[in-house]
């Protein structure tokens, strides 16, 4: 009887993955954060490993790129003189203010739509208190283009409309360009995406389960274009330019996000997903990063995609000090004194 749960212990703590964020208070550690990190290069080769990479979960809104693959592939972002602007947003989890609004809203007036015709539900502005306010001073209450995925909702639409697919359920699984969209993630994670692996995002459009190792293998093809048709290399390589040219337009100022692509202008693509993921990618050095906390946490999960892209630019690198003091964070009581820390492990 020993022997068997001795065993039974052995097998439980082997799927346990290993902590990679720590929260410190005065002199202790008050809260840890285990989760799984997988740096992989294109050719799938994999870099470094910790925890259960090949474990499967949604990356939520860190598959955005991926989703807005078919708006350059279909030649819907050249047909409508989209910017780097535009295609940033449509990849974003912005914060609502006037700038991502006035884009999202370009965006739909060019291909003959409106905000009413966006799918993604209101909320107000959750990453900018200022504007929420703002907002309520005004008068004004939030509609479906002040929803932080809008700039998504506006890529499918904008692509429905060219490619002269139904946009009065462009979200529905059963659609077209979704069905479109399932199978290209399905081929980059290197994933079958069966009915067990589909779910629907927070702004209700659908999103899919993929390995977490995948996720990373994924991010490094489209940061080198390797194994791609000459088509989507093409449409990887504008979206992630966008992206690292526009970081603002990805989240905003003193967002996550943009300020690690700030520190390393034009080199370094990060995007986060709720629960506690996040996806990366150095295209100088053709690798992809995936990072997934076990409990949800998104501080767990940045303090930790910034260690791990500091210990992958090393530190000969101009961005490495700045990238690598974004792997602690400082924990304030009410008076704004320095209290504790998280810091990656």
């Amino acid at each position: 009887m020993c022997f068997f749960w001795r065993l039974k212990y052995e097998q439980i703590t082997a799927m346990v993955n290993p902590v990679i964020a720590e929260v410190t208070r005065g002199a202790r550690v008050e809260s840890i954060h285990r989760g799984t990190v997988a740096v992989v290069d294109a050719s799938g080769k994999i870099i470094l490993a910790r925890g259960d990479v090949e474990g499967m979960t949604f990356p939520r809104s860190s598959l955005k790129i991926l989703q807005a693959l078919p708006l350059v592939e279909s030649g819907a972002a050249d047909a409508l003189g989209f910017t780097n602007k535009h295609l940033a947003v449509a990849c974003a989890s912005h914060s609502s203010s006037a700038v991502h609004v006035n884009v999202v809203g370009d965006m739909l007036s060019r291909a003959g739509l409106g905000p009413t015709d966006l799918q993604c539900g209101a909320h107000w502005p959750v990453f900018s208190t200022a504007d929420a306010v703002a907002m309520a001073q005004n008068g004004e209450t939030p509609t479906r283009i002040h929803n932080n995925c809008s700039g998504k909702h506006a890529g499918f639409l904008c692509t429905c409309t060219y490619a002269g697919i139904s946009t009065n359920n462009y979200i529905d699984p059963s659609n077209e360009l979704q069905r479109e969209v399932r199978a290209m993630i399905g081929d980059l994670c290197g994933a079958v995406i069966g009915e067990d692996a589909c779910g629907a995002d927070g702004c209700s459009a659908p999103t899919f389960a993929v390995p977490i190792v995948g996720m990373a293998h994924a991010h490094a093809r489209l940061a080198t274009g390797l194994g791609l048709s000459a088509q989507r290399a093409d449409a990887a390589k504008r979206l992630l330019s966008a992206s690292m040219r526009e970081p603002q337009m990805i989240a905003d100022h003193g967002r996550y996000c943009t300020r690690l692509m700030q520190a390393a202008p034009e080199r370094l693509y990060a995007k986060t997903g709720a629960e506690g993921f996040y996806a990366a990618a150095l295209p100088q050095l053709g690798l992809g990063i995936a990072v997934k906390c076990d409990d949800g946490a998104t501080r767990a999960a940045e303090v930790t995609v910034a260690a791990t892209l500091a210990h992958l630019i090393g530190q000969s690198d101009p961005a490495y000090e700045a990238i690598r003091a974004m792997s602690r964070q400082n924990v304030r009581d009410w008076n704004k004194n320095v209290v504790g820390e998280v810091r990656a492990v």
